[in-house]
């Protein structure tokens, strides 16, 4: 990871280029001199209006965009949208418009679904503009004046206060109590404290506190900095490049809808061949030969399989919906239900996103607190596991870290929310917790001061009035604290602090940090009146106490990690945390199995793409990345041949949500550059909805795979049909009107009823499917065969009977055609399941396919006693009894199917040696 170190034109200072330096490893005399500026007075008009001309404006360019008719051209490439065209032209010309019109309106609506979904991402990285400052304020010629951000160079000297946007990537050379949210760029969860101090080159990114980066916000404080990049050689611009670079694959769904379609063309094309030979060598008349021929190809489509796919994805994507995950391309839905890992982040998707404190510990005893986030719900306990209703020395504690606090808790839509930083507002939590409230301390003790933190002294002071006099209230790094501390507070009441007691406290601290929490020090001092600076309020203090916090990891999240485990779904930890929080969070979730391996990003860029994809199945949680440390680790399990979702919510995610075959953008925290970049939006940040959404995936893929077996297994049926007839040198047992009412009745509706499928109980205990594996395999082409020709047998067997009584041909075409239908639409029953029977499934548990069958009988009942439709399908009335008979021949097809699932049902229970 080089941060600063991507190529660039020749420097416009002259001397090094500017991104090749590693400007935090500088002292700030040195970055002074490598800009060629003044950090007194900044750059002279003159010579920033050179740089400016030599280095090009400070923005994120865009890469050409693609025009929106070759985005909408682009969705019908596709070979089966082709083939779906000829079957509507067929249609058409054998006079079913109706057909024709339906088949053309799916190929419209899937293809401007696709290009509203396509034009919308496009917008990913425009977005990232929207993030940068629309002005800065700088010092040129040594004044201050406020300009578009596009117009500052390097060597700019620029002025940061709280609430500003950074405009460009800077080496700061004074902080004042500067704080920064980098979350966007770091997925760093706390704002970052900022220094001028030089640091070592091998220091990370989200380390670099003597930094600030475009797009990032000033939370706290102020600062000045010298610009070191502007533009696409920011950490913005370098992410920018990378969103471009970042592939979109195919989803496993669109790949395997493209192989049923070259199957479908040559088998539709095998059949009209062998047709024609036969018809040939039985001297049919050309035309009858070549209407036939035409209806075989018609029959062998199945043209409701688009609109099938629409409806079920559609579908899946409303109940999705209702599960918190909104979905931004349907084909998004299926391939998440075929994901094998899923890379997370830590922060608001595992984690709550809150902080909260867990430990207490004072002179006397050690606290432990109950509740999640920022609700006031929970109690403390002591180390007896006994709530604590008073304990003078806690109380102590807790008043003094509300009067060294500027949060605010608040009630936001009923929801319990802070206002300023998180690690105070949990301390406003505990103490509330223990009835102690802001506005009580500022009733009792007004502020009369505040001292900020700095990362010198690593502390920050209050100063408030009291009894006459003030006091300081003091909150900070435990070893900065004790440092300053005379004395401590004790049950017994204040005495001197010793070497023991101050090592004791320290041990203390290495315990809660090595149980992943974030340890403050907390002590106070009674002043005879305020004044005087940090270094004389700050000394003489009495220690009171530590308080450990963590973001606590949802209480919903470890059953989802075990359920994508149960599943075969490998999870994995991205952050940009501190290591040992990481591995913490990861072992309590389960994530981190024994013998799985931790990374931290500065391993991760040394380790070459070989070895990385080599080992990346034996890491489960990495630590200190960055957005092409994310990128590089989706890349690694795509090597591997994995289907990878990627979750994200800052700005250094978007790149690697691209790459990844699902990216997944958190809905709260996520910026608009990773939802515009992403393919599904969870509303809740809540990895619990992910699992949901792969549930809902699995399901979908099941729906469609057993959909086409339905239309598959009614297609062969009437081929076999129609090839029998010809070998066996009979009249067309179907004519063409009657293969597109077979397609329209028995096959489009129930087919879509059958898209509906709720979900199986068991869909997350199967294995994640492979990839590569093909929805027309060997099992799926013997199961279609099977059904084909009992199907054809049943239908055969009635129009040979009829023929052979004496019935006349269109009697005998009617039973044929009315068996046929009565056999698909029973057999919808059946499908439902591959291994469950049709009363474990229940008739009942999908009502619209038992609507769609009776509604479907009663028009193809009405084809046979309608006089109208009788002269327009050329079919005969139909007697009672031969109704009853042709329900009990078309019954067989679907009974013979379930004896068959059965059979495979006892042999899977049956043991090898039983």
């Amino acid at each position: 990871m080089t941060g600063q170190k991507a190529s660039v034109k020749k420097s416009s200072t002259g001397r090094a280029p500017a991104a090749t330096v590693a400007w935090h490893s500088l002292p700030v005399e040195r970055v002074a001199a490598e800009l060629a500026s003044d950090p007194a007075r900044g750059l002279t008009t003159a010579e920033a209006r050179r740089r400016l001309e030599l280095e090009g404006l400070n923005e994120i360019v865009q890469a050409a965009s693609v025009s929106p008719l070759i985005i909408f051209a682009r969705q019908f490439t596709s070979l089966v949208v082709w083939i779906l065209v000829a079957a509507a032209v067929i249609s058409a010309l054998l006079g079913d418009t109706i057909d024709a019109l339906a088949i053309f309106a799916i190929i419209l609506l899937n293809g401007a679904i696709g290009f509203f979904q396509e034009y919308r991402a496009e917008n990913a990285v425009a977005e990232l503009k929207r993030m940068t400052a629309p002005r800065a304020r700088v010092i040129r010629d040594g004044s201050a004046s406020t300009m578009e951000v596009s117009s500052l160079v390097p060597g700019d000297l620029i002025l940061l206060d709280a609430g500003d946007l950074v405009g460009a990537d800077a080496r700061l050379i004074e902080s004042a109590g500067l704080e920064t949210n980098e979350a966007p760029l770091t997925g760093e969860s706390s704002p970052v404290t900022k220094s001028v101090a030089a640091l070592p080159a091998s220091t990370p990114l989200a380390e670099r506190v003597n930094l600030v980066f475009l797009g990032t916000a000033v939370t706290r404080g102020s600062g000045r900095a010298l610009v070191v990049t502007t533009g696409m050689h920011t950490e913005f611009g370098r992410i920018a490049e990378l969103l471009q670079e970042a592939s979109s694959d195919e989803t496993p769904l669109q790949r395997r809808l493209e192989r049923v379609a070259h199957y479908l063309l040559w088998f539709c094309f095998g059949i009209v061949v062998l047709f024609f030979v036969l018809g040939l060598g039985r001297s049919v008349p050309l035309f009858e030969l070549l209407l036939g021929a035409v209806s075989l190809a018609v029959a062998a489509i199945p043209e409701g399989l688009p609109a099938i796919v629409t409806v079920a994805l559609a579908l899946g994507v409303s109940r999705m919906a209702r599960r918190k995950a909104l979905v931004r391309r349907l084909p998004s839905v299926e391939t998440l239900g075929c994901a094998q890992v899923i890379c997370t982040d830590k922060t608001g998707t595992l984690t709550m996103g809150e902080m909260t404190a867990r430990r207490i510990v004072t002179a006397d005893r050690i606290f432990t607190v109950t509740g999640e986030g920022y609700s006031t719900a929970g109690a403390i306990f002591d180390d007896q596991d006994n709530e604590v209703d008073h304990d003078p020395l806690l109380e102590e504690l807790l008043r003094a870290l509300v009067a060294c606090n500027e949060a605010h808790l608040t009630n936001q839509a009923g929801k319990p929310s802070i206002v300023g930083d998180p690690t105070e507002g949990a301390l406003l939590v505990v103490a509330a917790k223990a009835g102690i409230t802001a506005q009580a301390i500022e009733e009792q003790l007004p502020k009369i001061e505040t001292i900020p933190f700095t990362s010198e002294r690593r502390m920050m002071t209050v100063v408030r009035k009291l009894d006459g006099g003030a006091c300081a209230f003091v909150k900070g790094a435990p070893e900065a604290v004790l440092e300053r501390c005379a004395f401590i507070r004790s049950a017994d009441g204040v005495r001197e602090i010793d070497e023991r007691e101050r090592a004791r406290m320290l041990e203390a601290n290495t315990l809660l940090a090595g149980e992943a929490l974030r340890v403050l020090a907390c002590a106070q001092r009674p002043l005879e009146s305020a004044g005087g600076g940090a270094d004389e309020i700050e000394r003489q203090l009495t220690f009171l106490g530590l308080v450990g916090m963590q973001d606590p990891p949802r209480a919903e999240a470890q059953e989802s990690v075990r359920r994508c485990h149960a599943a075969g779904i490998r999870v994995v930890m991205i952050t940009g945390d501190h290591p040992r929080t990481a591995s913490a969070i990861g072992h309590a979730l389960g994530i981190l199995r024994p013998h799985d391996e931790v990374l931290i990003g500065a391993d991760l860029e040394s380790m070459p793409e070989a070895e990385l994809a080599r080992r990346v199945e034996q890491i489960s949680v990495y630590a200190r990345v960055t957005a092409e440390h994310k990128l590089r680790i989706v890349r690694a399990w795509k090597a591997r041949g994995k289907v990878v979702a990627m979750t994200g919510d800052g700005v250094n995610d978007a790149p690697a949500l691209k790459e990844a075959a699902i990216g997944i953008a958190m809905g709260i925290a996520g910026t608009e550059v990773t939802k515009q970049a992403a393919d599904i939006v969870i509303t809740d940040d809540n990895f619990a909805t992910i699992v949901a959404a792969v549930e809902e995936g699995r399901s979908i893929y099941d729906n469609i795979s057993k959909t086409l077996l339905y239309l598959m297994g009614g297609n062969s049926g009437e081929l076999f049909v129609m090839l029998a007839a010809t070998v066996l040198g009979w009249p067309l047992p179907l004519l063409p009107t009657q293969l597109l009412w077979i397609n329209l009745v028995t096959d489009g509706l129930p087919a879509l009823a059958l898209a509906t499928d709720s979900i199986p109980e068991d869909v997350l205990s199967q294995a994640p499917r492979d990839p590569q594996a093909q929805i027309i395999d060997r099992g799926f082409l013997g199961s279609m065969a099977l059904t084909g020709l009992l199907t054809a047998g049943v239908s055969l067997s009635a129009f040979g009977y009829a023929l052979g009584h004496g019935l006349g041909l269109a009697h005998a075409r009617n039973l044929c055609f009315f068996v046929l239908v009565l056999a698909e639409l029973l057999r919808s029953f059946g499908v439902r399941s591959a291994t469950q029977s049709i009363w474990q499934v229940g008739l009942l548990s999908n009502v619209r396919l038992l609507a769609i069958v009776a509604v479907s009988f009663v028009l193809q009942l009405a084809i046979s006693v309608t006089p109208m439709l009788e002269g327009i399908f050329e079919t005969q009335r139909i007697t009672v009894s031969e109704c009853l008979v042709a329900i009990a021949i078309g019954a067989i097809p679907v009974s013979v199917l379930e004896v068959v699932k059965a059979v495979r049902r006892r042999r899977r229970h049956v043991s090898p040696g039983g």
